[in-house]
């Protein structure tokens, strides 16, 4: 459950936990929710919470006992001090929710935000990331020691997915060098073909849009090959090593193809979603990068399949 407060057309969210009505009064004394204050960032032993509110300790015992017993607070390590075994407390949840009526269906969800939500799963889940962005290594790596120059791409692809987090629980961007094999079942968001991308070479052949052996793109939808430099392909599969996972690949022919893809995820990202236009249930976007102002740079692109 989620508390949502919206100012100035952002919106803003803690986790809550819903507690009974009568559980109110364990949080309604000043002093409880002294303590509840205290412990919000960290976890804090009984003794140690009596000495900084410079109150009894007695009584901070009997309202841990009762924040304990409403499911307000809860034990989060034990540990020894000065001989003794202390409990250490933690709040249970950032925000606690009392509903005296149940919930009723929400009448803000459009059409259009129902497919932005299932394009992302399941890489994002509540507002939590759950997927690793994984960059081919600059290092010479791989058969063809191909060192990648796509890296930087994997900061506008994050910062582009921050827009629909409420928080990142850790650093989520790593090297294809770094991964391990156990790590291919988790959801991937890859970016950079196989040549500088080791990981996406392992799932290159499983999709429908991918870079054949001559290292063109081939779209097995419409049976069509890209040779352009700068092509590049947006594609979302349920992951081959588990089908409960999916895999997002975003790249290029080369390293301006995989500059168009980005650039095409970002600003276009209501074409992509809606999947290939021969087969919209499919998410497999082509794309070729633009150089409009003829300064040998990708600045604009426009979506083939």
């Amino acid at each position: 459950m989620k508390v949502v407060e919206y100012k100035k057309q952002k919106s803003y969210a803690l986790e809550a936990k819903e507690i009974d009505p009568g559980m109110i009064a364990s949080a309604g004394s000043g002093l409880a929710r002294k303590i509840l204050h205290a412990i919000v960032e960290k976890e804090k032993y009984p003794k140690q919470i009596a000495v900084e509110l410079k109150e009894n300790e007695q009584k901070i015992y009997y309202h841990i006992r009762n924040l304990e017993k409403a499911g307000i607070i809860k034990v989060a390590r034990q540990e020894l001090v000065h001989g003794t075994i202390a409990k250490f407390y933690r709040i249970s949840e950032p925000a606690f929710v009392v509903k005296f009526k149940e919930l009723i269906p929400s009448k803000e969800t459009s059409a259009m935000n129902e497919k932005v939500a299932a394009f992302l799963r399941p890489f994002i889940i509540d507002g939590k990331l759950d997927a690793k962005i994984i960059v081919g290594s600059p290092d010479p790596h791989g058969p063809d020691k191909a060192r990648s120059r796509d890296g930087y791409y994997g900061i506008d692809l994050a910062l582009f997915f921050g827009t629909f987090l409420n928080y990142v629980p850790e650093i989520n961007v790593r090297l294809d060098t770094e991964m391990k094999e156990s790590e291919l079942k988790e959801n991937l968001i890859l970016i950079g073909g196989p040549i500088t991308n080791r990981v996406t070479e392992r799932f290159n052949k499983q999709l429908p849009v991918h870079f054949a052996a001559d290292r063109n793109i081939y779209s097995k939808i419409s049976k069509t090959t890209y040779s352009s430099d700068e092509t590049g392909l947006i594609v979302k599969i349920k992951n081959p090593f588990n089908p409960e996972k999916a895999v997002l690949v975003v790249a290029g022919k080369r390293f301006s193809g995989t500059r168009a893809a980005i650039m095409a995820f970002l600003k276009g990202f209501k074409q992509v979603y809606t999947g290939n236009k021969f087969k919209p249930g499919t998410i497999a976007k082509v794309v070729e990068g633009l150089d409009m102002d003829s300064d040998g740079v990708v600045d604009a692109v426009e979506f083939r399949e």
